[in-house]
Protein backbone atom coordinates (compact mmCIF):
# COMPACT_ATOMS: atom_id res chain seq x y z
CA UNK A 1 0.00 0.00 0.00
CA UNK A 2 1.37 3.38 -0.99
CA UNK A 3 0.10 6.85 -1.84
CA UNK A 4 1.60 9.98 -3.34
CA UNK A 5 3.45 10.75 -6.56
CA UNK A 6 5.14 8.43 -9.04
CA UNK A 7 8.30 8.36 -6.92
CA UNK A 8 6.25 7.02 -3.99
CA UNK A 9 4.97 4.18 -6.17
CA UNK A 10 7.52 3.05 -8.77
CA UNK A 11 10.04 1.38 -6.40
CA UNK A 12 7.29 -0.90 -5.09
CA UNK A 13 6.63 -2.24 -8.60
CA UNK A 14 10.12 -3.72 -8.55
CA UNK A 15 9.79 -4.98 -5.00
CA UNK A 16 6.44 -6.55 -5.86
CA UNK A 17 7.89 -8.16 -8.99
CA UNK A 18 10.70 -9.69 -6.94
CA UNK A 19 8.25 -11.10 -4.39
CA UNK A 20 6.03 -12.43 -7.18
CA UNK A 21 8.99 -14.19 -8.81
CA UNK A 22 9.64 -15.86 -5.45
CA UNK A 23 6.14 -17.34 -5.52
CA UNK A 24 4.04 -14.80 -3.63
CA UNK A 25 0.79 -13.31 -4.90
CA UNK A 26 1.32 -9.56 -4.78
CA UNK A 27 -1.11 -6.67 -5.25
CA UNK A 28 -0.04 -3.04 -5.49
CA UNK A 29 -2.62 -0.78 -3.86
CA UNK A 30 -2.23 2.82 -5.02
CA UNK A 31 -3.71 5.55 -7.21
CA UNK A 32 -5.42 4.41 -10.41
CA UNK A 33 -3.20 6.56 -12.66
CA UNK A 34 -0.21 4.34 -11.82
CA UNK A 35 -1.71 1.04 -12.97
CA UNK A 36 0.41 1.00 -16.18
CA UNK A 37 3.55 0.75 -14.03
CA UNK A 38 2.77 -2.89 -13.10
CA UNK A 39 1.99 -4.08 -16.65
CA UNK A 40 3.88 -7.32 -17.31
CA UNK A 41 5.37 -7.46 -13.79
CA UNK A 42 3.21 -10.27 -12.40
CA UNK A 43 1.88 -7.84 -9.79
CA UNK A 44 -1.86 -7.31 -9.45
CA UNK A 45 -3.36 -3.86 -9.01
CA UNK A 46 -6.02 -2.38 -6.73
CA UNK A 47 -6.79 1.29 -7.52
CA UNK A 48 -7.28 4.13 -5.07
CA UNK A 49 -9.61 6.94 -6.13
CA UNK A 50 -7.46 10.07 -5.53
CA UNK A 51 -5.49 11.47 -8.51
CA UNK A 52 -2.32 13.01 -7.03
CA UNK A 53 -1.51 15.07 -10.12
CA UNK A 54 -4.96 16.65 -10.16
CA UNK A 55 -4.58 17.49 -6.47
CA UNK A 56 -1.15 19.09 -6.97
CA UNK A 57 -2.51 21.16 -9.85
CA UNK A 58 -5.54 22.31 -7.82
CA UNK A 59 -5.59 25.66 -6.00
CA UNK A 60 -4.89 23.77 -2.78
CA UNK A 61 -1.88 22.03 -4.33
CA UNK A 62 -0.51 25.22 -5.88
CA UNK A 63 -0.58 26.74 -2.41
CA UNK A 64 2.38 24.53 -1.49
CA UNK A 65 4.60 26.80 -3.60
CA UNK A 66 3.88 29.71 -1.25
CA UNK A 67 5.57 27.97 1.70
CA UNK A 68 9.27 28.79 1.80
CA UNK A 69 10.29 26.53 4.68
CA UNK A 70 10.22 22.77 5.09
CA UNK A 71 8.08 23.14 8.21
CA UNK A 72 5.65 25.45 6.40
CA UNK A 73 5.27 23.06 3.51
CA UNK A 74 4.78 20.15 5.91
CA UNK A 75 1.95 22.01 7.64
CA UNK A 76 0.27 22.69 4.30
CA UNK A 77 0.67 19.14 3.01
CA UNK A 78 -0.66 17.70 6.27
CA UNK A 79 -3.79 19.82 5.87
CA UNK A 80 -4.11 18.83 2.20
CA UNK A 81 -3.61 15.13 2.88
CA UNK A 82 -6.08 15.08 5.76
CA UNK A 83 -8.77 16.24 3.34
CA UNK A 84 -8.00 13.35 0.95
CA UNK A 85 -7.37 10.35 3.22
CA UNK A 86 -11.02 9.55 3.85
CA UNK A 87 -11.63 9.10 0.12
CA UNK A 88 -9.12 6.21 0.03
CA UNK A 89 -10.20 4.34 3.15
CA UNK A 90 -12.83 2.05 1.64
CA UNK A 91 -10.47 0.77 -1.05
CA UNK A 92 -7.63 0.22 1.40
CA UNK A 93 -9.89 -1.85 3.67
CA UNK A 94 -11.28 -3.81 0.72
CA UNK A 95 -7.79 -4.63 -0.54
CA UNK A 96 -6.65 -5.67 2.92
CA UNK A 97 -9.58 -8.05 3.40
CA UNK A 98 -8.26 -10.25 0.59
CA UNK A 99 -4.65 -10.16 1.82
CA UNK A 100 -2.56 -12.22 4.22
CA UNK A 101 0.14 -9.59 4.87
CA UNK A 102 0.38 -5.83 4.33
CA UNK A 103 3.54 -4.02 3.18
CA UNK A 104 3.17 -0.33 4.02
CA UNK A 105 4.97 2.67 2.60
CA UNK A 106 5.63 5.67 4.81
CA UNK A 107 2.75 7.56 3.21
CA UNK A 108 0.22 4.80 3.93
CA UNK A 109 1.62 3.61 7.25
CA UNK A 110 -0.73 4.94 9.97
CA UNK A 111 -3.91 3.99 8.13
CA UNK A 112 -2.50 0.67 6.94
CA UNK A 113 -1.36 -0.29 10.42
CA UNK A 114 -4.81 0.46 11.84
CA UNK A 115 -6.43 -1.70 9.16
CA UNK A 116 -3.95 -4.49 9.85
CA UNK A 117 -4.78 -4.33 13.57
CA UNK A 118 -8.51 -4.40 12.92
CA UNK A 119 -8.30 -7.34 10.50
CA UNK A 120 -5.70 -9.23 12.60
CA UNK A 121 -3.18 -9.15 9.75
CA UNK A 122 0.61 -9.06 10.04
CA UNK A 123 2.33 -6.11 8.38
CA UNK A 124 5.76 -4.75 7.54
CA UNK A 125 6.72 -1.11 7.17
CA UNK A 126 8.80 -0.55 4.01
CA UNK A 127 9.56 3.20 3.76
CA UNK A 128 11.78 4.78 1.12
CA UNK A 129 13.28 7.34 3.53
CA UNK A 130 14.97 7.05 6.95
CA UNK A 131 11.96 8.17 8.97
CA UNK A 132 12.96 6.95 12.46
CA UNK A 133 14.37 9.72 14.70
CA UNK A 134 18.14 9.84 15.03
CA UNK A 135 20.77 12.15 16.49
CA UNK A 136 22.81 11.92 13.28
CA UNK A 137 20.70 14.10 10.98
CA UNK A 138 17.54 16.16 10.96
CA UNK A 139 14.25 14.73 9.69
CA UNK A 140 14.50 14.10 5.93
CA UNK A 141 10.96 15.42 5.44
CA UNK A 142 12.20 18.80 6.71
CA UNK A 143 15.22 18.72 4.40
CA UNK A 144 17.61 16.86 6.71
CA UNK A 145 19.39 19.97 8.07
CA UNK A 146 21.00 19.14 11.40
CA UNK A 147 19.54 20.76 14.50
CA UNK A 148 22.14 19.23 16.79
CA UNK A 149 22.01 15.75 18.30
CA UNK A 150 19.16 16.46 20.71
CA UNK A 151 17.29 18.72 18.30
CA UNK A 152 17.46 16.12 15.54
CA UNK A 153 15.79 13.48 17.69
CA UNK A 154 13.13 15.85 19.00
CA UNK A 155 12.35 17.05 15.48
CA UNK A 156 12.24 13.46 14.25
CA UNK A 157 9.59 12.59 16.82
CA UNK A 158 7.70 15.75 15.89
CA UNK A 159 7.58 14.82 12.22
CA UNK A 160 6.39 11.32 13.14
CA UNK A 161 3.52 12.80 15.11
CA UNK A 162 2.72 15.20 12.25
CA UNK A 163 2.40 12.28 9.86
CA UNK A 164 0.03 10.59 12.30
CA UNK A 165 -2.09 13.75 12.26
CA UNK A 166 -2.63 13.35 8.52
CA UNK A 167 -4.78 10.34 9.34
CA UNK A 168 -6.29 11.55 12.60
CA UNK A 169 -9.58 12.54 11.00
CA UNK A 170 -10.10 9.21 9.24
CA UNK A 171 -8.88 6.79 11.91
CA UNK A 172 -11.76 7.00 14.42
CA UNK A 173 -14.29 5.86 11.79
CA UNK A 174 -11.96 3.08 10.65
CA UNK A 175 -11.35 1.89 14.20
CA UNK A 176 -15.08 1.87 14.91
CA UNK A 177 -15.79 0.04 11.65
CA UNK A 178 -13.22 -2.65 12.48
CA UNK A 179 -14.26 -3.02 16.12
CA UNK A 180 -11.20 -1.36 17.64
CA UNK A 181 -11.28 0.84 20.75
CA UNK A 182 -10.96 4.60 20.34
CA UNK A 183 -7.50 6.10 20.76
CA UNK A 184 -5.68 9.29 19.81
CA UNK A 185 -3.15 9.48 17.00
CA UNK A 186 -0.40 10.29 19.50
CA UNK A 187 -1.31 7.33 21.73
CA UNK A 188 -1.34 4.97 18.75
CA UNK A 189 2.08 6.26 17.68
CA UNK A 190 3.55 5.76 21.16
CA UNK A 191 2.10 2.23 21.39
CA UNK A 192 3.63 1.29 18.06
CA UNK A 193 7.01 2.67 19.07
CA UNK A 194 6.94 0.43 22.16
CA UNK A 195 6.27 -2.63 19.99
CA UNK A 196 9.60 -2.12 18.16
CA UNK A 197 8.37 -3.93 15.05
CA UNK A 198 10.69 -4.60 12.10
CA UNK A 199 11.05 -1.86 9.46
CA UNK A 200 12.86 -2.38 6.15
CA UNK A 201 14.09 0.73 4.33
CA UNK A 202 14.36 0.94 0.55
CA UNK A 203 17.69 2.73 0.15
CA UNK A 204 21.37 1.76 0.22
CA UNK A 205 23.71 2.00 3.20
CA UNK A 206 26.27 3.25 0.69
CA UNK A 207 24.11 6.37 0.40
CA UNK A 208 22.76 6.70 3.96
CA UNK A 209 24.63 4.57 6.49
CA UNK A 210 22.38 3.05 9.13
CA UNK A 211 22.37 5.45 12.12
CA UNK A 212 24.20 4.05 15.14
CA UNK A 213 21.39 5.06 17.51
CA UNK A 214 18.60 3.25 15.64
CA UNK A 215 16.99 0.45 17.61
CA UNK A 216 17.24 -3.19 16.60
CA UNK A 217 14.80 -4.13 13.85
CA UNK A 218 15.33 -0.98 11.78
CA UNK A 219 17.01 -2.43 8.69
CA UNK A 220 18.43 -0.77 5.59
CA UNK A 221 17.52 -3.32 2.91
CA UNK A 222 18.84 -1.61 -0.22
CA UNK A 223 17.14 -0.02 -3.20
CA UNK A 224 14.07 -1.47 -4.89
CA UNK A 225 14.33 -0.68 -8.58
CA UNK A 226 11.15 0.12 -10.54
CA UNK A 227 9.97 -2.70 -12.75
CA UNK A 228 10.57 -1.81 -16.39
CA UNK A 229 10.65 -5.19 -18.12
CA UNK A 230 12.68 -5.00 -21.31
CA UNK A 231 12.15 -1.26 -21.54
CA UNK A 232 13.17 0.38 -24.81
CA UNK A 233 13.91 4.03 -25.38
CA UNK A 234 11.58 5.82 -27.80
CA UNK A 235 13.06 5.91 -31.31
CA UNK A 236 13.28 9.71 -31.38
CA UNK A 237 15.19 9.70 -28.10
CA UNK A 238 17.55 6.95 -29.26
CA UNK A 239 18.29 8.89 -32.45
CA UNK A 240 18.99 12.07 -30.46
CA UNK A 241 21.40 10.24 -28.16
CA UNK A 242 23.23 8.76 -31.15
CA UNK A 243 23.49 12.10 -32.96
CA UNK A 244 26.04 13.76 -30.67
CA UNK A 245 27.94 13.71 -27.37
CA UNK A 246 26.13 12.52 -24.24
CA UNK A 247 23.51 15.10 -23.27
CA UNK A 248 22.29 16.24 -19.87
CA UNK A 249 18.88 15.14 -18.62
CA UNK A 250 16.71 17.72 -16.90
CA UNK A 251 13.53 16.55 -15.19
CA UNK A 252 11.55 17.31 -12.06
CA UNK A 253 9.50 14.11 -12.06
CA UNK A 254 6.15 14.54 -10.35
CA UNK A 255 6.98 17.97 -8.95
CA UNK A 256 4.95 20.96 -10.07
CA UNK A 257 6.28 24.53 -10.43
CA UNK A 258 4.53 27.91 -10.47
CA UNK A 259 6.00 29.13 -13.81
CA UNK A 260 6.98 26.31 -16.22
CA UNK A 261 7.81 28.69 -19.10
CA UNK A 262 10.27 30.75 -17.06
CA UNK A 263 11.95 27.64 -15.66
CA UNK A 264 12.23 26.09 -19.12
CA UNK A 265 13.97 29.25 -20.36
CA UNK A 266 16.43 29.15 -17.45
CA UNK A 267 17.26 25.50 -18.14
CA UNK A 268 17.87 25.97 -21.86
CA UNK A 269 20.04 29.05 -21.30
CA UNK A 270 22.12 27.17 -18.73
CA UNK A 271 22.66 24.16 -20.96
CA UNK A 272 23.69 26.30 -23.92
CA UNK A 273 26.04 28.44 -21.81
CA UNK A 274 27.69 25.22 -20.67
CA UNK A 275 27.88 23.95 -24.26
CA UNK A 276 25.73 20.90 -23.50
CA UNK A 277 22.89 19.18 -25.29
CA UNK A 278 19.74 18.58 -23.29
CA UNK A 279 17.04 15.95 -22.85
CA UNK A 280 14.18 17.74 -21.11
CA UNK A 281 11.49 15.64 -19.49
CA UNK A 282 8.14 17.40 -19.59
CA UNK A 283 6.93 15.77 -16.35
CA UNK A 284 4.26 17.25 -14.14
CA UNK A 285 6.14 20.56 -14.17
CA UNK A 286 5.39 21.02 -17.89
CA UNK A 287 8.95 21.79 -19.02
CA UNK A 288 9.54 22.38 -22.76
CA UNK A 289 12.57 23.03 -24.97
CA UNK A 290 13.18 23.10 -28.71
CA UNK A 291 16.08 23.32 -31.13
CA UNK A 292 18.53 20.85 -32.65
CA UNK A 293 20.46 20.62 -29.36
CA UNK A 294 17.38 20.00 -27.21
CA UNK A 295 14.78 17.22 -27.07
CA UNK A 296 11.61 17.30 -24.96
CA UNK A 297 10.36 13.87 -23.89
CA UNK A 298 7.57 12.37 -21.82
CA UNK A 299 8.23 9.23 -19.78
CA UNK A 300 11.38 7.23 -20.51
CA UNK A 301 12.89 4.39 -18.45
CA UNK A 302 15.64 5.83 -16.29
CA UNK A 303 17.51 2.53 -16.26
CA UNK A 304 17.92 2.68 -20.04
CA UNK A 305 18.40 6.45 -20.40
CA UNK A 306 20.57 7.60 -17.51
CA UNK A 307 23.72 5.55 -18.27
CA UNK A 308 23.93 7.32 -21.64
CA UNK A 309 24.04 10.83 -20.15
CA UNK A 310 26.76 13.25 -19.12
CA UNK A 311 24.81 14.25 -16.01
CA UNK A 312 21.29 14.40 -14.60
CA UNK A 313 19.58 17.53 -13.27
CA UNK A 314 16.66 16.49 -11.09
CA UNK A 315 14.52 17.43 -8.09
CA UNK A 316 16.27 14.87 -5.85
CA UNK A 317 13.21 12.82 -5.08
CA UNK A 318 14.15 9.47 -3.57
CA UNK A 319 13.47 7.52 -6.79
CA UNK A 320 15.28 9.80 -9.25
CA UNK A 321 18.20 10.19 -6.86
CA UNK A 322 18.51 6.40 -6.74
CA UNK A 323 18.28 6.11 -10.54
CA UNK A 324 21.10 8.59 -11.05
CA UNK A 325 23.27 6.78 -8.51
CA UNK A 326 22.54 3.41 -10.10
CA UNK A 327 23.52 4.76 -13.54
CA UNK A 328 26.85 6.00 -12.22
CA UNK A 329 26.59 9.54 -13.61
CA UNK A 330 27.02 12.89 -11.83
CA UNK A 331 23.97 14.83 -10.61
CA UNK A 332 22.97 18.44 -10.16
CA UNK A 333 20.11 18.33 -7.62
CA UNK A 334 17.45 21.05 -7.71
CA UNK A 335 15.43 20.34 -4.53
CA UNK A 336 11.96 21.77 -4.18
CA UNK A 337 10.44 20.39 -0.99
CA UNK A 338 10.38 17.76 1.76
CA UNK A 339 13.05 15.04 1.61
CA UNK A 340 14.62 16.42 -1.58
CA UNK A 341 16.95 18.66 0.43
CA UNK A 342 18.10 15.59 2.38
CA UNK A 343 18.90 13.54 -0.73
CA UNK A 344 20.58 16.57 -2.35
CA UNK A 345 22.90 16.91 0.62
CA UNK A 346 23.75 13.21 0.44
CA UNK A 347 24.69 13.52 -3.26
CA UNK A 348 27.01 16.42 -2.49
CA UNK A 349 28.55 14.62 0.51
CA UNK A 350 29.19 11.55 -1.63
CA UNK A 351 31.06 13.67 -4.17
CA UNK A 352 28.77 12.85 -7.10
CA UNK A 353 27.18 16.32 -7.27
CA UNK A 354 29.03 19.67 -7.16
CA UNK A 355 26.32 21.49 -5.20
CA UNK A 356 22.59 21.65 -4.62
CA UNK A 357 20.61 24.41 -6.32
CA UNK A 358 17.25 24.93 -4.59
CA UNK A 359 14.60 25.76 -7.18
CA UNK A 360 13.66 29.07 -5.56
CA UNK A 361 17.18 30.42 -6.15
CA UNK A 362 17.92 28.74 -9.47
CA UNK A 363 19.35 30.93 -12.24
CA UNK A 364 20.85 30.18 -15.64
CA UNK A 365 24.28 31.23 -14.34
CA UNK A 366 24.24 29.03 -11.24
CA UNK A 367 22.96 26.01 -13.18
CA UNK A 368 25.49 26.50 -15.99
CA UNK A 369 28.31 26.76 -13.44
CA UNK A 370 27.23 23.57 -11.66
CA UNK A 371 26.87 21.72 -14.97
CA UNK A 372 30.36 22.74 -16.05
CA UNK A 373 31.79 21.35 -12.82
CA UNK A 374 29.75 18.14 -13.01
CA UNK A 375 30.68 17.39 -16.62
CA UNK A 376 34.24 18.75 -16.93
CA UNK A 377 35.78 17.78 -13.61
CA UNK A 378 36.51 14.06 -14.11
CA UNK A 379 36.46 13.43 -10.36
CA UNK A 380 32.65 13.64 -10.31
CA UNK A 381 32.27 11.08 -13.11
CA UNK A 382 34.88 8.82 -11.51
CA UNK A 383 33.23 8.83 -8.09
CA UNK A 384 29.76 8.39 -9.60
CA UNK A 385 30.86 5.43 -11.72
CA UNK A 386 32.52 3.71 -8.76
CA UNK A 387 29.53 4.21 -6.49
CA UNK A 388 27.09 3.14 -9.20
CA UNK A 389 28.92 -0.15 -9.72
CA UNK A 390 28.71 -0.94 -6.01
CA UNK A 391 25.02 -0.03 -5.80
CA UNK A 392 24.19 -2.21 -8.82
CA UNK A 393 25.72 -5.16 -6.99
CA UNK A 394 23.30 -4.81 -4.07
CA UNK A 395 20.07 -6.78 -3.69
CA UNK A 396 17.35 -4.92 -1.82
CA UNK A 397 14.59 -7.47 -2.43
CA UNK A 398 16.08 -10.47 -0.62
CA UNK A 399 15.93 -8.93 2.91
CA UNK A 400 12.26 -8.08 2.35
CA UNK A 401 11.53 -11.55 1.03
CA UNK A 402 13.13 -13.07 4.14
CA UNK A 403 11.05 -10.79 6.38
CA UNK A 404 7.85 -11.57 4.47
CA UNK A 405 8.46 -15.28 4.83
CA UNK A 406 9.23 -14.90 8.55
CA UNK A 407 6.29 -12.64 9.40
CA UNK A 408 3.78 -14.25 7.06
CA UNK A 409 4.65 -17.79 8.07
Amino acid sequence: MTAGSRGDVAPYTGLGHGLARAGHEVTLVTHARFEPLVAGSGVRFHPLPVDPRAELESSRGRGLHRSATGAGKLVRVVAMARALVGRMTDDLVAAARSSDLLLLSGSAGPLGRTIAEGLHLPYLDVPLQPLAPTREFGPPMLGGRSLGAVGNRIAGHGVGLAVEQVFAGALPAVRQRLGLPRTSAAAAWRARERQARPVLHGFSELVVPRPDDWRAGLTVAGYWWPYDGEAQLPAELGDFLDAGPPPVYVGLGSATVPDPERLSTVVVRALRRAGLRGVIQRGWAGLEACGPDMLTIDEAPHAALFPRLAAVVHHAGAGTTAAGLRAGVPSVPVPIQFDEGFWSARLVALGVAPRALPLRRLTADTLASALLRATRDPAFARRAAKLGARIRDEDGVTPVLAAVNAVGG
